[in-house]
């Protein structure tokens, strides 16, 4: 993809116990990077640095910029958000030691009524809902945008799939190949429990079970069973059409040089800030930059 990435910039500074915040989405600027380096490297003294990609139909940026502020304010580290999938690039990626995505792997070129059209009432209470046409979804990833981030892991640097990214492997090989797995649909948001069955990963010290209100996830792992680190159950006993109410509800593994972590929870704020699941997304930061 040969064209200038304009993102959004949100730098957070540590002083004094508080942090302020650039709050610069809406902006733009040049992404001039030099080529990516291992996450063992350092620059002096500064931080690494992160890109998200976040924000998609069903899921609005803004809650999820919300939590992941106080994540990485929590981590003193900078982050990049941009809603920009077009632009994710090779030439994007190489100036950032973490990516994380949080988004589906869908848009609609011909337009949508509105983020709650997915319920039948909204447009049925519509006087004038035959003048929208009906449109579908398409797939946004490209092979060459698959490529990008599987090369940009396999250099030695992380990538973080929360909650519904798991969709976007449905459409490249390339990515699926390097978040190791992909989507498989999911009930109405209710109460289900996640447990912890990996307890001697980084990544799940100082994580109990916990329970959270979110939509449960059902997804596929292609990889080693040894690298789930999390299921979730149903506890009251309802399930997902013929998967029954267990499901994997995250893992972590090497890619090349690199580090991949993804989590299924994360549909709401109360999901993302619940508190052993906000410690749990602490520690896979951590373990994905070789902070752990």
């Amino acid at each position: 993809m040969k064209h200038r990435n304009a993102i959004s910039r949100r730098n957070l500074l540590q002083s004094v116990g508080a942090f302020a915040a650039a709050d610069l989405l809406g902006s733009s600027r040049e992404v001039v990077a030099p080529a990516t380096s291992p996450l063992s490297e350092s620059k002096g003294d500064q931080p690494p640095r992160i890109l998200a990609l976040i924000g998609d139909r069903y899921h609005n940026p803004d809650y999820i910029r919300v939590g992941l502020d106080r994540l990485f304010g929590e981590l003193h580290l900078p982050v990049d958000y941009t809603t920009n999938y077009d632009h994710l690039s090779r030439e994007l990626l190489q100036n950032y030691r973490l990516f994380v995505f949080l988004r589906d792997g869908m848009i609609w070129p011909g337009g949508y009524l509105g983020p709650a059209d997915a319920y039948n009432c909204y447009e049925d209470s519509l006087e004038n809902s035959a003048d929208f046409a009906k449109s579908e979804p398409k797939n946004w990833i490209t092979e060459e945008q698959g490529e990008a981030v599987k090369n940009f892991v396999a250099a030695g640097n992380g990538l973080y799939a929360l909650h519904n990214n798991s969709h976007v492997s449905l459409s490249s090989k390339a990515y699926r190949e390097v978040m190791g797995g992909a989507y498989n649909g999911h009930p109405p948001q209710r109460p289900f429990k996640v447990k912890v069955v990996n307890k001697d990963h980084p990544i799940t010290q100082g994580v109990h079970d916990f329970m959270v209100n979110d939509e449960q996830h059902f997804v596929i792992y292609d990889k080693d069973a040894k690298n789930i680190l999390l299921r979730a159950e149903n506890v009251d006993g309802l399930a997902y059409e013929d998967q029954g109410t267990t499901s994997i509800s995250g893992w972590a593994h090497e890619f090349g040089k690199g580090r991949v972590v993804f989590t299924a929870v994360g549909h709401n704020i109360h999901a993302l800030w619940q508190p052993e699941h906000f410690q749990l997304q602490k520690n896979a930061v951590r373990w994905l930059l070789n902070m752990i």
